[in-house]
């Protein structure tokens, strides 16, 4: 594989469901996406057209490699480690399925950090650094 610049992972908690933990991965997704102000060009996403002539948009080329933990005090662990290193990322918290998606942000306030568990992180950054950061979960299959 080539050693892109940059790399794109997503730590999951494993003890959460499946449908649980895709969900949070998209919410996550959208979110790091939407923080890049070049995000196109950033996160190397193409085009493609197939032969009949079908757009298939914004893909992109970089690998986005899925990895879990059984530990969640390992997602708040890497969650200080990223801060501490300037990696950009979005994590999705537990208490969002209490208090939803769609209420008020004001709500978040009642939870401590301590509190929380995490149900995934994902990071974009320095490909060796968030190679170091995740080389101790495993890949999500």
């Amino acid at each position: 594989m080539q050693k892109y610049p940059h790399k794109l992972v997503a730590v999951l908690n494993e003890k959460i469901g499946v449908g649980v933990a895709m969900n949070a991965l998209a919410h996550m997704a959208v979110g790091l996406g939407t923080s890049f102000e070049n995000n196109k060009d950033v996160l190397r996403l193409i085009d493609y057209t197939d032969a009949d002539g079908n757009s298939h948009a914004n893909i992109s080329e970089l690998p986005f490699i899925v990895l879990k933990t059984k530990d969640p005090d390992q997602l708040r662990e890497l969650r200080k480690e990223l801060i501490k290193r300037n990696v950009r990322f979005v994590d999705f918290p537990d208490f969002i399925s209490s208090i939803g998606t769609f209420e008020s942000p004001e709500k978040s306030k009642q939870f401590k950090e301590e509190n929380i568990e995490y149900y995934g992180i994902v990071m974009f950054g320095d490909w060796d650094t968030v190679t170091e950061l995740t080389r101790k979960f495993s890949l999500w299959r």
